[in-house]
């Protein structure tokens, strides 16, 4: 089975960036990253094809802000964060699969059968 690692989560003040990475012990089709705030459900933010440069952001905010990418040779995607508000606290997951859609749109959660432990973000004003 899949495991997955999170890393480079911390504190930032507002404007900061920040870089998320989540290395895999195996091949998947997708990788993603969902976040989940204090109180709130669990959201997606970004997916990603591991075999073609195909992306989807939840939304245009996050995509003027945000990069996701796949390292194939170390078998890592990262989440660059930028100009990062307050709001995008959270704890953020990584999650992978093999079989549904790539994508974040609401209830994609589902399809995603391998998630990391998550990593906290935090961005202070």
């Amino acid at each position: 089975q899949v495991q997955l690692m999170e890393s480079g989560g911390g504190s930032v003040q507002s404007g900061g960036s920040l870089k998320l990475s989540c290395g895999a012990s195996g091949r998947t089709n997708c990788m993603a990253w969902f976040r989940q705030a204090p109180g709130k459900e669990r959201e997606g933010v970004a997916a990603i094809f591991t075999v073609r440069p195909l992306t989807h952001y939840a939304d245009d905010d996050v995509e003027g802000r945000f990069r996701i990418s796949f390292d194939e040779a170390k078998n890592t995607a990262y989440l660059e964060m930028n100009s990062l508000k307050p709001e995008d606290t959270a704890t953020y997951f990584c999650a992978a699969q093999t079989t549904g859609p790539c994508t974040v749109v609401p209830g994609a959660r589902s399809w995603y059968q391998r998630w990391g432990q998550g990593i906290e973000v935090t961005v202070s004003s």
